[in-house]
């Protein structure tokens, strides 16, 4: 069983910075990837950025030049740090991993985390 657990959510003023953390525990053999995806209200889920094992990197348009997503493989844990947030970066945040657990590659969803930019 692998869990996703998600911290560093809450509420910001616009300009402001948040950095949210994901760590994966469990029985892991390899994490391909780690990432995060956000859902405001009356929206569909989309894709903030995601980081893959060797490294590479995509971000939504949205958020390039304001976020920067970082991930420590030896710990199984992606960051998310957030600058520059304005108020449509309001959202449930979720992490997001692809874990080869023993045998089989699974998708796993953290349990989102509130962000909230307003004054």
């Amino acid at each position: 069983q692998v869990q996703l657990v998600e911290s560093g959510g809450g509420l910001v003023q616009p300009g402001g910075s948040l950095r949210l953390s994901c760590a994966a525990s469990g029985r892991i053999s390899r994490t391909n990837a780690m990432g995060w995806y956000r859902q405001a209200p009356g929206k569909q889920r989309e894709l903030v950025a995601v980081i893959t094992s060797g490294g590479s990197i995509t971000y939504a348009d949205s958020v390039k030049g304001r976020f920067t997503i970082s991930g420590d493989n030896a710990k199984n844990t992606v960051y998310l740090r957030m600058n520059s947030l304005k108020p449509e970066d309001t959202a449930v945040y979720f992490c997001n991993a692809i874990i080869r657990a023993v045998v089989t590659t699974n998708t796993y969803w953290g349990q989102g985390t509130q962000v909230t930019v307003s004054s």
